[in-house]
């Protein structure tokens, strides 16, 4: 178990090799839920990315939020072509998750895809997936590597090298201890019948995706499948993703998908108040590193003073800690900018280093965190096409 008290950000995972899908009389079912809003010019890639899938039986919902362009004719055009196809016309706009919760009363697949209309699956990923969470029952949200694009889309790998398995609340608890989100959107499949009993999309402005992410971790376990590429992400500047990168806006939302996770659980969820807690900490760290990296920089600017008092809010608190004396003591110096840009060079050079030992472990395994990684399958939660090992080691 993940450590709240201490520093321990290591993560007990269960590794093992790969196999292809479990035979069965009937291919598994997966609806594909597509929301679309004036992405006429993208959809039909999308549709084709899913329709394109093997090794299921793949149908897809469009739905289109009240779009002003071609969307809705573009949308009824394919599904009039292929009978796997189906549009749903919103009269009136409802949003993201608005749009995809339309979508979800119609799905009927045993296993659920949201993809917004600009992104696209990968060749076998749903299949994938699917042999993940029919592999283990109580697996309900597999995720892969996401290729992030905004031009020629790159070559995906799609030969997976390992499947990594987790208890669902200590991935839980590792995001709330980081206070981060590590699921572009795409890249994940669902287990309809979890989201059926947990419920669909809350009205988060953009992190309505992480919040749900979050809750199925909280009711069942999570999976990801290694050294391949689950899912396209396009990036413009018309994407909600790119509406989103101003550190404020980022950081209220990932405190508004954390207090309505917790808020949601309720009291009786085990450790929920310590978790929360967790979390609002680390949003609140974020918001002191990122005014100390300005400071370092010698610009003593007013969003230094937006970030510090957003930490406040998020963590009354975290005026004991050691971090926010750092902080002030940087906020006090009286010093030319450029001295104070001179002298912020080591600090700056220690954080792009481990920010970038970060990003490529999240690049190979999907997390954050070091893993503690076991080479071997519970007997709970064997099947029986499962290898077991048992060496341990430290990743």
């Amino acid at each position: 178990m993940i450590n709240l008290a201490g520093t321990d950000r290591r993560l007990n995972t269960i590794r093992y090799a790969p196999h292809t899908a479990i035979a069965s009389d009937s291919l598994p079912t997966v609806t594909v839920v597509i929301t679309c809003y004036n992405y006429a010019r993208y959809l039909p890639e999308a549709v084709q990315s899913v329709l394109d899938q093997t090794g299921v039986t793949a149908n897809v919902l469009i739905v289109d939020d009240a779009s002003t362009d071609d969307s809705l004719a573009v949308g009824r055009a394919i599904a009039a072509a292929d009978a796997r196809v189906r549009v749903i016309a919103n009269e009136h706009n409802l949003g993201a998750v608005g749009a995809f919760n339309r979508g979800l009363e119609e799905a009927t697949g045993e296993f659920l895809v949201r993809l917004d209309a600009d992104d696209l699956l990968t060749s076998g990923s749903l299949s994938r997936a699917v042999t993940v969470m029919s592999t283990f029952p109580d697996v309900a949200l597999v995720y892969g590597h996401p290729l992030h694009f905004s031009g020629e889309r790159p070559p995906a790998r799609t030969t997976p090298s390992w499947w990594d398995v987790w208890s669902g609340t200590e991935w839980l608890a590792a995001r709330c201890l980081d206070g981060t989100n590590v699921i572009t959107s795409p890249e994940v499949v669902m287990r309809r019948s979890v989201i059926t009993r947990v419920g669909g999309m809350r009205p988060l402005a953009h992190t309505h995706d992480m919040e749900l992410w979050l809750r199925i971790a909280a009711h069942a376990d999570v999976a990801y499948i290694g050294g391949v590429d689950q899912a396209w992400h396009r990036e413009h500047s018309a994407s909600l993703s790119t509406k989103a990168e101003h550190p404020l806006i980022i950081l209220a939302e990932l405190r508004a998908a954390f207090d309505e996770l917790f808020a949601g659980l309720g009291r009786d969820y085990p450790n929920g108040a310590e978790l929360h807690r967790s979390a609002r900490r680390a949003v609140s760290m974020q918001a002191l590193v990122e005014a100390s990296r300005l400071l370092d920089r010698g610009r003593h600017t007013d969003l230094v003073e937006d970030l510090a008092s957003f930490a406040l809010r998020a963590d009354p608190k975290i005026v004991r800690s050691r971090h926010w004396r750092h902080f002030e003591a940087s906020r006090n110096r009286k010093l030319p900018p450029t001295l104070v840009a001179a002298g912020g060079t080591l600090p700056r050079l220690k954080r792009r280093l481990r920010e970038h030992s970060r990003v490529q472990r999240w690049h190979r395994t999907g997390v954050y965190e070091r893993l503690i990684i076991t080479n071997s399958i519970p007997s709970s939660r064997r099947s029986d096409q499962a290898n077991p090992e048992t060496k341990v080691f430290t990743s």
